[in-house]
Formats: C-alpha cells, structure tokens, sequence
C-alpha cells in the first residue's frame, strides 16, 4: 500500500469499526433468543451484501454528487445545532467501498478550529479508541492494513461522532458492518456523544429487527437531507 493511499491522496480506507472483515459471525450474547439472533444475522449479512452492491454500482459521477449533498446537509447541522463544533471533538471516518467521502468537510472543519478525530482498534472485541487528525498527519497502517492516526496522536473522546451506514432505518436504527464495534464503543463513552449516521437515501430499510445491544442514532442525513431527528 503506497504512502499516498495511506494519507488519501489515491485509494480510500477505513476506520476498522466499518470493516465487513471484522467478525462477520457476531453474535450478541445478551440476546433473549440465540437462534433469533442468528437468524437476524444471517438477514443482516444478506442485506449488507445486497446494499453494498447497490452503492458500487454507482457511478464515480453519481457517488460524488451524493458526497457533494451530504457535506452541506452536515454543515448546516453543525452550524445549526453546535454553533459550527468550533472549540468541540468530532470523530469523522475515512471512506471505503463506495462510502460517501466527506474528507473535504474533515479538512474544512479543522481550519474552522474543530478538533478533528478518527477511530481505531487498540484492542481486538474492545470499544474503539479515538486518535486525533490534521491534514498534516501521516497515517499509519492498523489492524487489517486500515490507516489510522500514529500512536503519538492524542487519543481523544468525541462530543459528535459520524457513522457510515450500510443501511438505516426511519427510527434510527444502523445497519454497519457486523463487526460490532460501534455498538460497543457507544455503549461504554460517558458522556455519549452525538452520533450522525451518514448514508445514501436508497439504503432506507423498514427494519433491521434491533437487538439488544443495537443503539440508535441521534441524526440520520441522507443526499436528501435530515431523515430524522
């Protein structure tokens, strides 16, 4: 992997919280019902592959308008509801596999004086840990060869986290990557931060059958815009 796909200037990468790699076979163990559980699961994975699909077949074009649209739905809700995040953290995510690339909005953000953070694995089947980022930072490969922040970078605890939906649903409810990671590192941040899951309108589910250890998001944006909240 070449220097320039490590600090996006070719390829992209992602935080390992979104990785389709990581424990595929997740299960919660708090489930009432295992065999609910697995069959949720299989149903997830099937709809996973399913949206993924849809979103490559895009094209360059049609993902980079969609990009375009939800930078500005962001703004406006940051300039809304958080007085721009000036002087706050907030965690972003670097885009994989026909993700909505917002690297500009991170960019722009730490000029404005937001504190800028992207997420980690420290510790396998643990909550993310968050790694503070500039545009001058030289990203380091992490677990699964993804770029993270160095291990120098400050480690930081957001007020306003992204989330990249595969899929999501009018109640809030994220579709990820089945990993279970992001539901994990929710679950144990005091305070909780304000989480935006960022995904494309034509990934809108009536379900994803919550368990217990799903954790609604505060704020769904869309290319069309607020989808709840």
């Amino acid at each position: 992997m070449s220097d320039d796909i490590l600090n996006g200037r070719g390829g992209f990468a992602s935080p390992p919280c979104y990785a389709a790699e990581v424990a595929p076979e997740y299960v919660d163990p708090l489930a009432v019902d295992p065999q609910q559980a697995r069959d949720v699961a299989r149903w997830r994975k099937a709809e996973r592959s399913r949206l993924r699909a849809a979103r490559l077949a895009l094209s360059v074009a049609e993902r980079q308008k969609i990009g375009e649209a939800l930078a500005g739905h962001l703004q406006q809700v940051l300039n809304e509801r958080f007085g721009g995040a000036r002087g706050m953290v907030f965690s972003a995510y670097w885009p994989i596999k026909g993700e909505p690339d917002l690297r500009p909005v991170m960019a722009a953000l730490h000029e404005a004086g937001v504190t800028v953070a992207l997420p980690l694995v420290e510790t396998r089947a643990a909550p993310l840990i968050f790694r503070r980022w500039t545009p001058e930072t030289r990203l380091v490969r992490g677990d699964w060869n993804i770029p993270v922040p160095p291990p120098d970078a400050p480690v930081l605890t957001p007020a306003i986290a992204l989330a990249p939906l595969v899929g999501w649903t009018a109640d809030g409810y994220r579709l990820g990557y089945g990993g279970g990671y992001f539901d994990r590192t929710l679950a144990k941040l005091t305070p909780k931060p304000f989480v935006i899951g960022i995904g494309f309108e034509a990934a809108q589910l009536a379900t994803i059958y919550p368990q217990p250890h799903d954790i609604p998001l505060d704020l769904i944006l869309t290319e069309n815009g607020l989808r709840n909240g």
